[in-house]
């Protein structure tokens, strides 16, 4: 019965994974937009991967996410990249 305690595992540190920067936002270069285990979300324009599947800015902007379906598939797949601030100005003017 002493030992039961020692099995929790309560010693665990937390990893702190998930997204860290929602679309819509402003990013700076070099900031981490998430860390994963695996490739849950894929890296696109002006994102890449590093080490342990974490992806991050390689370009200052704003944040996008697109869920794209796989071809042959059910699943689909979501990507992250980044537009340019000024694309992205051009954009809204274009709307208005």
């Amino acid at each position: 019965m002493s030992h039961a305690k020692a099995r929790l595992n309560r010693g665990a540190r937390p990893k702190y994974l998930g997204i860290k920067l929602y679309g819509g936002q402003k990013v700076e270069l070099g900031q981490v937009i998430v860390r994963q285990r695996g490739t849950k979300v894929f890296p696109g324009k002006n994102v890449k991967m590093g080490r342990q599947n974490t992806l991050y800015a390689l370009k200052s902007g704003i944040i996008g996410f697109i869920t794209k379906r796989v071809r042959g598939f059910d699943k689909s797949q979501r990507k992250v990249k980044i537009v340019s601030i000024q694309e992205s100005t051009n954009v809204e003017e274009s709307n208005n």
